[in-house]
């Protein structure tokens, strides 16, 4: 079992986290907070599956296993009450190539995509490099949490003439996990207006009691005629460079639909690490993520404390899921570019700028707090280094 207390030395690992932010910031000795993976081991049962594949020593063309498809509907039925067909699973390297694939087979240039402001800022690139329109609705900020603005969302709709809303559930900055109510008024809006749904649902195993993980699809009866659900395990076990999601598509229209750009593209080709990387975490990996989920609410608490404590001008919105932590700084007087400095080169700590989710993401940071408590303690105080 991993112990999550005990620091990993990344460094020199050609890790993105880690290792690029001497590049981007020339400044050395930087701790990083930021770029949402891990600083965890990978479970047991994922290492002892590449240490067998190691061992046998041949790494050619690999067919995606039965098991594999087993270990996910499996997966899917128990742990969301999600019942997933083997034939409406498509495999692609990631979540994002899958969002843009989708793009591509469902909407042409200049055709209207709406997401929400401030959310996962590959989205509004994914959209804009493919020469389509970005459209934005802003997050109401109530109680402490973001909720949708749906009188927003459907004068936008109008508007815009949208064909496509790319939704994040569980969201990524503010960590909602949209309730079934929540969602079947925001589906409702899609069906009146033949919008079509892509859920970027990767979070949706990181979730903390008593918040539940509600699908698009379980939103309502007929919803998934018109949305796709994009996940994988990589955001859960903290593998996001074996490269392997999957995209849940039961319409067989849709399905078609995506599969036809998808053999286009050539993107079929799922390397040999990610297909047992994956049905290792599947099957394996429930022991870990029940040992992770409560280390990582400890983490949290232990921030929101250090915080009130410490820095009681910083609000922050506490997540109902996920490990990242949306940080508002509005209360000083410092522009976007001053704060990311100031943290930098006085703090020596780097956090997401808010302004890169959208516009009202402006004088804000999203903190991660998936890494041992020690390397946590360490980057909370160089923010209060920076900020006092």
């Amino acid at each position: 079992m991993t112990n999550f207390e005990q620091p990993v030395n990344r460094l020199g690992s050609n890790s993105i986290k880690w290792d690029t932010i001497l590049k981007t910031y020339n400044e050395k000795e930087l701790l990083p907070l930021w770029i949402a993976d891990m600083d965890f081991k990978a479970p047991t049962g994922v290492l002892t599956a590449y240490q067998k594949l190691l061992t046998h020593g041949i790494l050619g063309y690999t067919d995606t296993p039965e098991k594999l498809y087993t270990a996910i509907v499996n997966w899917e039925q128990s742990k969301h009450q999600l019942t997933i067909n083997q034939e409406e699973i498509i495999f692609f390297s990631g979540v994002l190539a899958g969002i843009t694939t989708a793009l591509q087979a469902f909407t042409k240039p200049n055709d209207a995509i709406l997401i929400h402001d401030p959310v996962y800022p590959p989205f509004a690139g994914i959209i804009t490099n493919n020469r389509r329109q970005l459209v934005r609705s802003t997050l109401i900020e109530e109680d402490g949490r973001f909720v949708m603005d749906l009188a927003d969302i459907e004068e936008k709709f109008k508007q815009h003439s949208v064909k496509v809303m790319i939704l994040c559930n569980p969201h990524n900055p503010g960590g909602r996990v949209w309730t079934k109510a929540e969602l079947s008024k925001l589906g409702e809006l899609c069906k009146k207006y033949q919008v079509l749904v892509f859920s970027d649902e990767i979070h949706q195993d990181l979730i903390f009691p008593p918040n539940m993980m509600t699908s698009f699809f379980q939103a309502g009866e007929d919803f998934s005629d018109f949305s796709l659900q994009f996940t994988s395990m990589t955001k859960t076990f903290n593998l996001a460079g074996i490269k392997n999601s999957m995209v849940f598509v039961k319409n067989d229209r849709l399905r078609k639909q995506l599969l036809r750009k998808q053999a286009e593209n050539f993107q079929q080709e799922i390397n040999t690490f990610g297909l047992i990387g994956m049905e290792a975490a599947y099957e394996t990996g429930e022991e870990w993520l029940a040992t992770l989920l409560p280390y990582l609410q400890g983490n949290i608490h232990y921030t929101l404390d250090f915080f009130k404590t410490h820095l009681p001008k910083v609000k922050i919105m506490p997540p109902e899921g996920t490990y990242l932590l949306w940080l508002d700084f509005s209360a000083y007087p410092l522009s976007d570019d001053e704060l990311e400095q100031l943290l930098v080169h006085k703090g020596k700590v780097v956090l997401n700028t808010g302004i890169s989710y959208g516009p009202s993401g402006k004088q804000h940071m999203r903190l991660n707090i998936a890494c041992p408590r020690v390397i946590l303690e360490e980057g909370l105080k160089r923010i209060v280094t920076a900020l006092n």
